[in-house]
């Protein structure tokens, strides 16, 4: 998490307590009611000053801290009988693995004594739980942050960043098999896999400082390694060590679904969490699932050179976003080779000599070298102890919380993917920022006023924010459609990306944008002026008002 981020949590959590405060009104329930209601405001702002007073202080010697600072401090004096971490591997073992996890899990690790008592104890340290510990600790909070894996979670360890590494190595070597289009003559395009995912694994150790144990030391957090679980309605047990709390966060993530395929597990396959350590190219990968997941790395792989077969139980990838955006992602996949494997079920795995064998529903057999299953997230609930703690939960589902992320225990809140349908590293941070203003302050702070887009990072990019069309419909919001193919925008012309467009829902009669879905390049990148507009309730009069450079 960067310093940015940091100082746009603290930014944010005061002035929203603020804006909660200055958005209520005074109970109509006589003089004295009024009268307790502005006493109860003079208060709260005066304990937000005094806090924010003392979270400023914090906050500059947070920005002034250099990781080399830490280092030179060294691991923690021993007390007691501290447990260290439990040393964990991430394959291959080379030299930006082992400073990776330097980083994220440093194996010299010492936990800290605790205080009497936290103002708050964060469990999980993927994006949501880094942003609610560090945003707490700038505000002037005792925080602690326990972890049983690796810091920075899913996103920086197996997810958005070594996911994108590989994503922007195929698109290049598509971009020198097509540069012939463009009156530029390279020869056939060679992929050095093991280079590709050597470069990953050199970008992804380079950024792991940011999300380290000894920042978060650093910036005030006290960091537990091990594994966390609740004995009672405010405390935490980990390492050995009893943590008690007036208020708790649960970040814990999840973790790839397992597929209920008969003999897969004794056949072996991979997921998003070990795809990564791969060093040599499969020849035919499988990949099961035809989401967001299965999309993106089929791709990948088919750009890298594998002979990919995707197959998906329903008849679109992508099932969940537009139709139109569906099928054009489908052309671009068969465009780069991929065999479409669509409506089907896989019933059952097996070994066949060399190869993997996948059986489908319809009688036919995939083989492959390698098996990828991307079919969907588990929450990580299980090993809590939340049933100790009062926290109601689905195993499925994740952890029950209310709009303001509270949990069926008062003193408990989550966030992130252990207990949202947004499972994004953007929502996640969004939601830590809730936290924060509903834990540590008089916060009416609400996960539904949140305007959350996401984006699929094919080649096109699928992106979107709001409602689709069959969405509004349900909910009988009546909408005009407005659509622009990029075969009709010049700097796609020009680019030779024609393939898509970009459809916006607005209130019927009216400019004001309700939902919109944009199929290009560089989706991802545009759909973020259309959720500003949404946000600022603002319309397509204001975009047409605005000047863009051409083309």
């Amino acid at each position: 998490m960067l310093p940015g981020t940091l100082l746009y949590v603290y930014i944010g959590s005061t002035v929203g307590s603020a804006a909660a405060l200055a958005g209520g009104k005074p109970p109509d329930s006589g003089i004295l009611g009024r009268v307790l209601w502005w006493v109860g405001l003079g208060a709260t702002v005066l304990v937000t000053v005094l806090v924010t007073r003392q979270a400023r202080q914090a906050l500059q010697k947070a920005l002034k801290t250099k990781e080399g600072d830490d280092k030179d401090k060294g691991p923690p004096t021993p007390q007691g009988d501290d447990q260290g971490a439990e040393p964990l591997t991430v394959a291959p073992s080379d030299e930006f693995n082992r400073k990776l996890l330097d980083n994220v899990h440093p194996s010299h690790w010492v936990n800290p004594a605790p205080p009497p008592r936290y103002h708050l104890v964060v469990v999980g340290a993927g994006t949501a739980g880094l942003v609610t510990a560090a945003g707490a600790a700038s505000l002037g909070a005792r925080v602690a942050l326990i972890e049983r894996d690796l810091f920075g979670g899913d996103c920086l360890n197996v997810g958005c960043v070594p996911s994108k590494a590989l994503l922007r190595a195929a698109r290049a070597a598509a971009e020198v098999r097509a540069a012939g289009r463009f009156g530029v003559h390279t020869g056939e395009a060679a992929v050095d896999f093991p280079a590709v995912m050597e470069r990953m694994r050199r970008l992804r150790s380079d950024m792991s400082g940011n999300d380290s144990a000894l920042r978060f030391r650093g910036l005030g957090v006290d960091v537990y390694l091990g594994g966390g679980q609740f004995t009672g309605k405010d405390t935490v047990e980990v390492a050995g060590k009893t943590l008690r709390f007036r208020r708790a966060a649960v970040t814990t993530g999840a973790r790839a679904a397992k597929p209920d395929i008969l003999g897969l597990a004794d056949v072996g396959y991979l997921t998003n969490e070990t795809v990564f350590n791969l060093t040599e190219l499969p020849r035919r990968l499988a990949v099961v699932g035809a989401g967001p997941i299965g999309c993106e790395l089929a791709q990948a792989f088919a750009r890298f050179g594998s002979e990919v077969a995707l197959l998906g139980t329903q008849l679109v990838l992508l099932p969940r976003e537009d139709a139109k955006a569906s099928e054009l992602v489908k052309q671009a996949m068969v465009q780069d080779g991929v065999k479409l494997f669509l409506g089907v079920g896989v019933v059952r795995a097996e070994i066949n000599g060399m190869d993997k064998v996948l059986h489908l529903a319809d009688g036919r057999e995939v083989r492959a070298d390698a098996i990828l299953v991307g079919v969907g997230r588990t929450p990580n609930v299980a090993w809590l102890g939340l049933e100790a703690a009062g926290v109601t939960y689905d195993p499925k589902k994740g952890i029950h919380v209310d709009d303001r992320l509270r949990t069926s225990n008062p003193r408990i809140f989550s966030a992130g993917d252990v207990c949202s349908r947004y499972q994004f590293t953007h929502a996640a941070d969004a939601m830590a920022r809730i936290v924060i203003q509903n834990a540590l302050f008089y916060g009416g702070a609400k996960v539904s006023s949140l305007t959350i887009p996401w984006c699929t990072y094919t080649e096109p990019e699928v992106a979107h924010v709001g409602l689709y069309e069959h969405e509004a419909k349900e909910k009988g919001v009546k909408v005009d459609v407005f659509m622009q193919e990029m075969g009709h925008v010049d700097r796609a012309i020009l680019d030779g990306d024609t393939e898509g467009f970009v459809k916006v829902l607005v209130h019927k009669g009216t400019d004001r944008i309700v939902g919109a879905t944009i199929v290009a390049r560089h989706a991802g990148e545009m759909i973020s002026e259309l959720t500003a507009l949404i946000v600022a309730k603002g319309g397509l009069r204001t975009l047409g008002q605005t000047i863009h450079p051409y083309p």
